[in-house]
Parts: C-alpha cells; sequence; structure tokens
C-alpha cells in the first residue's frame, strides 16, 4: 500500500556526511539519480545536512526503503573514493514512520518538520535560504535558471552524478549553476503547494513546527554562525598557527581540550559543532573540556 513516510537518519556524532560543498552538490545528484532510478517514489520533500539527512516520500514501505538504502549506499562509494570514509555510513540508523495522514494536518507538519532542520541548527533564517534540499522549491514567482540536461554531453552528464545510470536522467530536468540537478525536476512541487494552498500556510506551519521550537529552546546559548564545512577548512592552519600540527588527533589530551574552546570561541561554535568538527562525540568532547 502507497503510504507517505518520514524518514530520518541517526544523528552522526563524530563524523559528517558531507565535508565539503562538492559532497552536498554531489548528495544532491545521488537524490535526483534515485528520483530517475525509482520513479514511483515520489519525494515530497528532502534535506541534506552535515551529519544526517531527512525525507518524506510517498511510496509502499519497501519501495521507500529501497530508496534511501539505496541513496546511502551510493553517497557512501562516493565517501570512501573521496575521503577514504571506509563504511562511513552503513550502520548509520534509519527511522522511517508512516505519517498518519488520517491525523488533521500531519503530512503539512512532516514536510515543515524536514524543512526548518537547517533554521533549527541556526545555519539560516528561513528555508528559502538553505540550498540542499527541497527548502527553495515552493511557491516560488518564477522557476530558478538553470541548464536543461539535454544541452549536456553524456560524458558531462555521468560526471555530474559520478555515475554511469546517468542515462536514466530526464533530459528535460534542469542542472543549477552549482552543478547539481534543482529538486523541483523531480520533486512532488505542485502537489506540496496544493497541501499547503499558500506561501502564508506554509510559513505558518513551519514557524509552529518543533523544529522552530528548538531554534528557541536551545540548551547551548552559542547559535553555530558558521557551516560545519567552514570550520573543516580553517581548523588545518588554527592548528597550525596554535599548536605546530595541521591534525587534531596529533595533539596531546590538553591541546586538544584547548583547541576545542578555541574552535568555540572563535567560531561561536556550540559544543556539538565543535565535537563534529574534530570528529569527537558529545561526551568526548565535553569531557576534554572539563579537564582544565
Amino acid at each position: 500500500m502507497r503510504q507517505f513516510y518520514l524518514i530520518t537518519t541517526a544523528h552522526l556524532e563524530d563524523k559528517l556526511w558531507f565535508m565539503e560543498e562538492e559532497d552536498f552538490v554531489v548528495g544532491m545528484n545521488h537524490v535526483a539519480l534515485q528520483a530517475a532510478s525509482q520513479p514511483e517514489v515520489r519525494i515530497m520533500a528532502f534535506i541534506l545536512m552535515s551529519n544526517h539527512v531527512h525525507f518524506v516520500l510517498n511510496g509502499s514501505k519497501d519501495e521507500v526503503e529501497e530508496f534511501i538504502n539505496a541513496f546511502k549506499s551510493r553517497y557512501s562509494l562516493y565517501l570512501f573514493r573521496k575521503h577514504g570514509a571506509r563504511a562511513h555510513l552503513r550502520y548509520n540508523d534509519l527511522d522511517i514512520r508512516e505519517i498518519q495522514i488520517q491525523e488533521s494536518e500531519a503530512l503539512e507538519r512532516a514536510i515543515a518538520y524536514v524543512q526548518m532542520n537547517c533554521v533549527a541548527a541556526g545555519i539560516c533564517a528561513h528555508p528559502s535560504q538553505y540550498e540542499w534540499g527541497t527548502g527553495n522549491s515552493f511557491f516560488q514567482a518564477t522557476g530558478h535558471l538553470g541548464r536543461r540536461l539535454v544541452t549536456l554531453s553524456g560524458r558531462a552528464r555521468r560526471r555530474l552524478v559520478h555515475s554511469g545510470l546517468a542515462k536514466k536522467l530526464p533530459i528535460d530536468w534542469l542542472v543549477s549553476e552549482a552543478g547539481y540537478v534543482l529538486p523541483e525536476s523531480y520533486t512532488a512541487v505542485k502537489e506540496v503547494e496544493q497541501l499547503f494552498r499558500s506561501p502564508s500556510r506554509m510559513n505558518f506551519f513551519l514557524h509552529a513546527s518543533s523544529k522552530a521550537r528548538k531554534r528557541l529552546e536551545v540548551e547551548d546559548d552559542r547559535i553555530p554562525a558558521f557551516k560545519d564545512q567552514l570550520i573543516l577548512q580553517a581548523l588545518p592552519d588554527l592548528f597550525q598557527g596554535l599548536f605546530r600540527t595541521r591534525c587534531f588527533q596529533d595533539l596531546s589530551p590538553l591541546d586538544q581540550a584547548e583547541a576545542l574552546r578555541q574552535i568555540r570561541y572563535r567560531f561561536s561554535a556550540n559544543i556539538h559543532q565543535a565535537a563534529r568538527v574534530c570528529g569527537l562525540t558529545y561526551a568526548e568532547a565535553a569531557r576534554l573540556i572539563d579537564t582544565v
């Protein structure tokens, strides 16, 4: 039976799904490739965060499970080839929950929850400002500019998705200037807009979502001011200047504690973000910071 499902991967504590902007681009194109490979599964909304992903999908339980597992497997292979991250996502648990659409506005709440992840993380003020997902796909007065896939050579399409399966992508889909297939090419945009009925009603659900409340009730008063990827790029030079080494793992425990404090101070990072970019669990980072 075809149903709506909210799919969430477990938050990685000491690793990242996406370490650089290129990783996000590849992730977006892997979503597009999976959408083309499984057209029976409809994508209502999704978001790619640094250490986890969310989807709202429509299909049978088996279909949506195949969708997310195939996406994880393909992207995990890319991570291994690019960053040497062996079995990075193999044990990254999945939570697949059926959305009880007989409950009033349950689907609207699920979509709003997914869209607001970037706001809850302090990355932006509104989902429309976040590039890696469907946050800017709905209620657009004019469509996004992009090149149609038909204008790209076969080789260019294969490079786009890092796969020989690029021939599955419909030639009328649009590619952004950043080099990824635009989500509105394969997302059920019209259906989602009909569900919410108006931009103001969608905004009501966005601001009433549990993720919006989390943004207001965050425990640590340091709201992340920088994306994980920007901090990661800056850390080798920071460590070199402070400790004469470019690698966090080469530091003594006392220096690691100081490095974490420096990251929190210099980047206005909370302890969760500082732990992520250093490859630590929250507990490990908290223990180090408490040592001095």
